[in-house]
């Protein structure tokens, strides 16, 4: 059997990468809204985290569908966006999410790594995982995702 490719290593798109993504991500409303925050930042990866709440889940007590997307859509957008060259930004144009389990746990996090960065276009993938209390994780989602640079001429 052989080892799984290592991830692959990407350039920040400008010095101050991490400072703007943390900017930025502080004008998503809706991420407000859901309670997310941003909790680790490198060239081609970041990492989103986001507490359990009741009033997120569907009828079965799972955290809703709905939000595995957008937390899995923003952590793959942002990782796109940290190779993105500061007079740019980003804007998902396609996703696909799979429903790995159901999504119960205390805390959520969604990791999205670059895959492949061209200059316009950029493919990444998201995980959410679900931590319970006694910080065991359990992938629950997973997204492909394809990011478009808009603006900049970089």
């Amino acid at each position: 059997m052989t080892e799984p490719a290592p991830a692959p290593t990407f350039s920040p798109g400008c010095p101050n990468f991490v400072q703007r993504i943390r900017d930025s991500f502080a004008q998503q409303a809706f991420m407000t809204t859901l309670g997310v925050s941003v909790a680790d930042v490198a060239p081609g990866a970041v990492t989103l985290e986001m507490p359990y709440r009741a009033d997120l889940t569907q009828q079965n007590g799972f955290l809703h569908a709905g939000v595995t997307a957008a937390l899995a859509d923003s952590a793959a957008g942002y990782a796109a966006y940290t190779l993105m060259p500061a007079d740019s930004n980003v804007l998902s144009i396609e996703f696909k999410h799979n429903l790995l389990a159901p999504a119960v746990g205390a805390r959520f996090y969604a990791r999205g790594q670059v895959l492949r960065a061209g200059r316009q276009i950029v493919v990444v993938q998201s995980t959410v995982t679900a931590q319970a209390n006694d910080g065991a994780e359990k992938a629950v989602a997973l997204m492909q995702a394809t990011m478009m640079r808009v603006g900049g001429e970089g």
